[in-house]
């Protein structure tokens, strides 16, 4: 038997704008993916999102998109957004702003912002000029859109993936430490999407001397993210392709403090505590998402103290190696999300202890 959901209008046209909003996955961070409907007489006459970093938010593009010949009814119409519009100024202008300018008297608003510049600032400004807000149509789905978004500004760290892929029998590398190539094309470019999604992409000493990777989206078309090296003793040489200056990169050791070209290195007390270290250096820099690429040391690293929130693991059921370096130790977690791609399977697990 089917069984038939009716939205009512509000979520009808919030719906869109979520639509709307998801268009800017991968190209807003670390600002959050926010979609805005415009809308007379049941009739979408604006719509747009934040298209981009730095550029002009949803709203913005929302009232730009209206024709000249229905300009006149913007008064008269209902504004929808997937997020409290903004209050302060940034890289651009208030949007609260730009919405009394054109007189809208009628607002419908996802989710509240968690950003402490707007949180809940933005909808009481507009009340204030006397503008009816309506808060919490499809909150849930909005805040679910901006998970990483949510989680940065709640919880004061990025939102931490770790990743690995493995054997049958559960090993990611030969014994000694040479590359073992265990997924296929297609899950490889999975992998490439998965980091244009992602602010920053980590790994381990071993992994940068053994593998040495480039940690680039060579197989999507989507940005590169900021690359991060755990390099506490300085052991890269200069031939490595994460000292290549050819994209931004932080190397992480106990040394020094220095800039050189797109090459920043971050010194780090030995004393302290690593990852709340690292917590701290990526929050004051605006990452927002992390992407643990390995070894197994820093992965475990990261599992034993509990501070991950989502495991993707990739299993090639086809290929077993008698010795090699073992996948980190994981208790018993329930899957998520199971699918296959090529001759992988990819596993999602999320941590409901953060």
């Amino acid at each position: 038997m089917l069984t038939f959901v009716c939205l009512t209008t509000d979520e009808k046209y919030m719906t869109r704008c979520l639509e709307l909003a998801a268009l800017g996955l991968g190209k807003v961070s670390p600002n959050p993916m926010v979609g805005a409907v415009l809308v007379y007489q049941d009739k979408i006459i604006g719509e747009g999102y934040h298209e981009q970093f730095g550029s002009v938010h949803a709203e913005v593009n929302c009232l730009q998109s209206v024709k000249e010949e229905d300009k006149a009814f913007i008064p008269l119409s209902t504004l929808y957004v997937s997020l409290e519009p903004c209050c302060h100024h940034g890289k651009t202008p208030p949007c609260t702003d730009l919405i009394q300018s054109h007189a809208i008297k009628k607002i419908v608003v996802a989710t509240e912002d968690p950003f402490e510049k707007v949180s809940g600032g933005g909808i009481e400004k507009l009340r204030h000029a006397g503008i009816e807000v309506t808060v919490g149509v499809l909150k849930e789905e909005a805040q679910r859109l901006n998970t990483i978004f949510f989680h940065f500004h709640r919880k004061k760290r990025p939102f931490i993936i770790l990743k690995w892929a493995q054997t049958a029998n559960g090993m990611i590398a030969q014994a000694d430490y040479s590359r073992l190539f265990i997924s296929g094309e297609l899950t490889n470019k999975l992998v490439h999407r998965w980091r244009s999604e992602t602010d920053a992409i980590m790994v381990g000493t071993k992994t940068a001397l053994f593998d040495n990777p480039s940690l680039t989206t060579r197989h999507w078309p989507g940005k590169n993210p900021l690359r991060v090296v755990l390099d506490l003793d300085l052991k890269l040489k200069k031939v490595s392709h994460l000292l290549d200056d050819s994209a931004p990169t932080i190397v992480i050791n106990t040394s020094k403090d220095l800039q050189t070209g797109q090459t920043i290195f971050v010194r780090i007390d030995p004393e302290k505590n690593l990852l709340q270290q690292l917590n701290n250096c990526f929050f004051e820099r605006g990452i927002t998402s992390l992407l643990v690429e390995g070894g197994a040391k820093l992965l475990q690293t990261f599992m034993d103290e509990n501070m991950w929130d989502e495991m993707r693991i990739i299993t090639n059921p086809n290929l077993i190696i008698e010795k090699g370096i073992a996948a980190p130790h994981h208790i018993s977690l329930s899957v998520s999300n199971q699918f296959e791609i090529g001759q992988d399977v990819v596993s999602i697990y999320h941590n409901s202890k953060t």
